[in-house]
Formats: C-alpha cells, sequence, structure tokens
C-alpha cells in the first residue's frame, strides 16, 4: 500500500484509507476505482471489500520505517477527508507526517467541506501540502474553502479538467497540477483551458506543473505545452 509512483508530481503514494465514492464529474472515470476493482478480482487482500472506504490501522507507521526523504501523494487510492474516515484516524495520520519531516506529504481531496471544518483540529507542519482538486467551473467553491486551512503549502489539481475555469481566483493558492483525463472513456480537454490556467499561474506567482495531456493512450501525446515542459514546485520553508 506504499511505494514508488509514476505520478508525475509526486514520488511515492501512501495508502493508509483505500476506497471512496463519487461526489463530482471528475470522479466519473476514476482510476483507483478501476484499479481497486482489478486488485479486488487479483484476491489482493487490502481490496476485499472493493471499493468501500476500508481503513488500513497497520499502515499509519510505516513512514517511519523509510530511510530515503520522499514526496509522498497521500491517499491516491481514496480521500482522507471522506465522511467514512473518523477524525482520530485522521489524526493518527497527520501525526506520522509531522513525526517524520524529512517528507513532503501531498494531500489531495474533493471534500473541502470537510477539509475546512477538521483544519482546526490538526497539525499544519510546512511538510504537509494541502490541495483540493478542481475540474471546472461548478467546483471552484472548493479553493474558497481550501483557502481557509492553514497549510503552507495550498494546491489545486485540474485534473481531469473537463471544462474551463473562468475568473480563477489564486490568491492564497501557492500551486496549480494540470492534466488531461486518461483512460478509457477520457473526456477531452482543450489547449486554450490549459493555457488560461497557465497564464494565470504566471500573472499571480503561482507555480504551475502540467502534467499531461492525457488520453485513451496518453503516452501518445505526453506532456509538452507550447514547446515547453512545465515541471514547476511552490517554494517552501523546511525544518
Amino acid at each position: 500500500m506504499a511505494g514508488n509512483s509514476s505520478i508525475e508530481w509526486t514520488e511515492a503514494t501512501w495508502n493508509p484509507v483505500t476506497g471512496c465514492n463519487k461526489v463530482s464529474q471528475g470522479c466519473k472515470n476514476c482510476y483507483a476505482e478501476r484499479m481497486a476493482k482489478r486488485l479486488f478480482a487479483m484476491g489482493n487482500p487490502r481490496y476485499a471489500n472493493g471499493f468501500n472506504v476500508t481503513l488500513h490501522h497497520d499502515l499509519i507507521d510505516l513512514p517511519y520505517h523509510w530511510k530515503k526523504p520522499r514526496k509522498v501523494f497521500v491517499n491516491s487510492m481514496s480521500d482522507l477527508f471522506h465522511e467514512e474516515v473518523p477524525l482520530d484516524f485522521i489524526k493518527k495520520v497527520f501525526k506520522t507526517m509531522v513525526e517524520t519531516p524529512q517528507n513532503t506529504y501531498q494531500i489531495l481531496t474533493k471534500r473541502s467541506q470537510r477539509l475546512m471544518e477538521l483544519a482546526e483540529h490538526l497539525p499544519w507542519t510546512a511538510n504537509i501540502w494541502m490541495g483540493t482538486s478542481v475540474e471546472n467551473d461548478d467546483v471552484t467553491f472548493r479553493i474558497d474553502q481550501l483557502r481557509q486551512v492553514p497549510a503552507q503549502v495550498r494546491f489545486l489539481s485540474c485534473e481531469p479538467l473537463i471544462g474551463p475555469i473562468h475568473d480563477l481566483n489564486l490568491d492564497g493558492i501557492h500551486w496549480v497540477i494540470v492534466g488531461g483525463e486518461s483512460g478509457p472513456g477520457a473526456r477531452p480537454m482543450e489547449a486554450n483551458w490549459v493555457r488560461d490556467i497557465r497564464d494565470k499561474c504566471q500573472d499571480q506567482n503561482v507555480a504551475f506543473f502540467f502534467k499531461q495531456w492525457g488520453g485513451v493512450q496518453k503516452h501518445r501525446y505526453g506532456r509538452i505545452l507550447d514547446d515547453q515542459v512545465y515541471d514547476e514546485y511552490p517554494e517552501v520553508l523546511t525544518v
């Protein structure tokens, strides 16, 4: 439930929670759900519950055993702020992150309302980056809710970007990732949607990371935007 990752903006994944359910259009072709079904069919015991939310208490301490610092995507196969994840469990995950400051933890949620409500009960050290998914104009309210969280790095994942995001206000946001949908049924992403976000990042001095064009065979299209690879990360003070 942890290992090296092929996701371009991170180095490893750590999944003390697995399973989720769909909350917006960005979830329609969820890669984690597809992978969970495959792992269930293979008899993987971590997915005996399929894609139902499952807490893996034995994995909370896993980062203490890592020897090398790394960027870690927390719960690539779930959402740490899912309603079925108790606050006490979330606090234990945060305790591990606080006590392993050599790693940078990247948490991503679509449940920004619950994140905002629980934020005051959690420690926000410099190595804990907090993000929310924003796939189109319908869910930009998540950005306002993320702004209320006292993380030193707050970021947006505009992936899968399935529509334009007008009037994008990046006040209090430090990093934006953009990517097209990939895999079966991938919905198209227009280049001008990406350029508009890139330009707003540049105008507002926000780090911009272009992950992929996507598509059914994403390797065919790569991740070059206007003859350039965008691999920017936010500047952050480390302790």
